[in-house]
């Protein structure tokens, strides 16, 4: 299965022919980069492309989109409380940016997350933010998942697709990338008390994900689980 990340130009250069006698792999939540031929599609599982760009660019017809990271709240028990500090994820590639450094050493109330780091230490020091500004799209698709305001921060050289192909798949608005020297102005008029305006989009991204991942894949009931839930 291929189930995150900007992929899709990977699985083509790997399934551009048809491997008989193997089973296809599964496609769930992934996009792309950039465009590429089709030549790949019959040799795949598409069940679910994160966003209509991606969808667009393949031909195929669907208006079912997600990105797995939506699902997130799911693995942590306990919603962490939210906290007086903006997360700064930056893309990865930009962790050693030194106006990135700077700039988080001399504000304190930001909180230079690296998303190479343990993952679910990651999404918690997002999920207890009061804001988020990202380069990294999965600092965004995170924040929004726990429902914490973000602002989208550039990301250098790296292609814009893949963050308007998410944005379009829960009717998020997302019009260009702030720059490195504008996060000041983005602090000073942070406002308490946001709430996202497309709330009903994530949600109808989270059950497209739910309802499209496919059966063969799905873990059994946990019999432990299942036993105490009978005896209640």
């Amino acid at each position: 299965m291929v189930a995150i990340g900007s992929l899709l130009q990977v699985v083509r250069r790997n399934f551009s022919e048809a491997r008989p006698g193997r089973e296809k792999p599964v496609i769930w939540g992934t996009g792309l980069l950039h465009p590429v031929p089709k030549d790949f599609l019959p040799n795949v599982d598409m069940t679910l492309v994160r966003g209509p760009l991606t969808a667009a660019l393949l031909g195929v017809k669907t208006r079912r989109f997600g990105d797995a990271g939506l699902l997130v709240p799911g693995l942590i028990d306990d919603a962490p409380s939210m906290q007086d500090r903006v997360a700064l994820v930056p893309h990865h590639s930009h962790m050693d940016d030194p106006e990135l450094r700077a700039l988080a050493a001399r504000e304190p109330v930001l909180d230079l997350v690296d998303p190479r780091g343990d993952a679910l230490d990651v999404c918690r020091r997002i999920a207890s933010s009061r804001h988020v500004i990202a380069s990294s799209l999965h600092g965004l698709i995170v924040a929004d998942a726990f429902g914490v305001p973000s602002t989208w921060l550039s990301p250098g050289e790296q292609s814009h697709l893949k963050y308007h192909d998410y944005a379009a798949s829960v009717g998020r608005p997302l019009i260009s990338p702030i720059e490195t020297h504008e996060v000041l102005d983005v602090l000073s008029t942070l406002k308490d008390g946001t709430e996202l305006t497309y709330g009903d989009g994530i949600a109808r991204a989270r059950a497209d994900l739910i309802e499209t991942f496919p059966a063969h894949l799905r873990a059994a009931p946990d019999s432990s689980r299942a036993s105490a839930a009978g005896q209640r």
